[in-house]
């Protein structure tokens, strides 16, 4: 029997008795946010939404005019519900605060990708959006402030990824599971088409740019060799797959089975992935499934974060993958 993604969202909401229907309400939004995006994405060759939008974000990246499109019509769809008393963004400086009498005694705040892998979009390849929720630490009824948006991974309380491809899926998990939804347009619904997610424990798919191999540490190095050894295993030798949009990539992984891995280089010795808006989310999905997500010596969901906009290294993916080159990162960590 055909589930929709509001249909599957009721019957969960008793997992969360105490949201009184505020987080099934959030994901609504998200979920109304998702098709507008689809919209535009798939017609995107068609009209003046490609390219350059001429800023400059937070990170000191150029925006596509997509990056601005999804940011703006995200928020406007959360700050509308009331849930949301504040927004944190990977297109914004700082975080957003929804000043209304309504929005403030929302419970949560969302942190948010709103396209990422956007410098696909000309060549027509996969992008998506990835959005963290967390139930807010300060008063209900007052401002939301930093100390809302700097709590570790482990506190959020649903999390997800909406990927626009062959065809568009949201995926989402509050605790309780991963579950995806794929897009009908025809209907103009998302429907459950993969319940209970679970990711292999080992695979042999890896993702990295190894454009850059010379730029990573040791351990990294010699962990890409040894994907890439003919007797290392019956999996062996490796597949290298990297499509250069992050939710495409663990999407896929999440599925068959690999690891996605951007470590640290001398130009950006703290990773270049956002630690908020990229990797807590993913964190919390693909432990969800049974997988692991780890900067190289800790798992993500126990960094303490410090800023808006932090960046981290990431390892991401099947246990047995990430527990690899954990252990050959640690091995080889004096030679770095």
């Amino acid at each position: 029997m055909l589930r929709t993604l509001g249909e599957f969202i009721v019957e969960k909401q008793k997992d969360f008795p105490h949201a009184r229907g505020e987080l099934s309400a959030l994901l609504s939004a998200v979920r109304l946010a998702a098709k507008i995006c689809h919209r535009e994405i798939n017609k995107a060759g068609l009209g003046d939404i490609m390219g350059e939008a001429g800023e400059i974000n937070a990170q000191g990246e150029s925006q596509k005019k997509l990056d601005v499109f999804a940011n703006e019509r995200f928020k406007a769809a959360l700050e509308a519900r009331g849930e949301v008393c504040g927004i944190a963004s990977e297109e914004e400086d700082h975080f957003v605060i929804f000043d209304n009498e309504l929005s403030r005694d929302g419970s949560y705040v969302v942190l948010m990708d709103p396209l990422d892998g956007s410098s696909n979009i000309d060549v027509n390849v996969s992008v998506g959006t990835i959005f963290s929720i967390y139930k807010r630490v300060t008063p209900v009824g007052s401002s939301v402030s930093m100390e809302d948006f700097l709590q570790p991974g482990r506190k959020q309380v649903a999390a997800g990824y909406v990927i626009y491809g062959s065809s568009t899926m949201l995926v989402y998990t509050t605790g309780n599971g991963v579950h995806g939804f794929t897009y009908d347009p025809s209907l103009g619904l998302f429907c459950l088409s993969h319940e209970n997610m679970r990711t292999p424990d080992d695979g042999n798919i890896y993702s990295i740019n190894e454009g850059n191999y010379h730029k990573f540490p040791m351990g990294v190095k010699k962990y890409i060799k040894y994907c890439q050894e003919p007797d290392a295993s019956p999996r062996h030798p490796y597949t290298a797959r990297y499509i250069g949009s992050l939710v495409s990539d663990f999407h896929r992984n999440l599925i068959k089975g690999g690891i996605y891995l951007y470590p640290p280089t001398a130009k950006t010795p703290k990773g270049k992935l956002r630690l908020l808006y990229e990797c807590n989310p993913l964190a919390f999905m693909i432990e969800q499934a049974g997988g692991k997500a780890s900067d190289g010596s800790q798992p993500v969901l126990d960094i303490q974060p410090e800023s808006l906009h932090q960046r981290t290294p990431f390892y991401v993916g099947s246990p047995k993958m990430v527990d690899k080159v954990e252990n050959l990162i640690q091995e080889f960590k004096e030679q770095d």
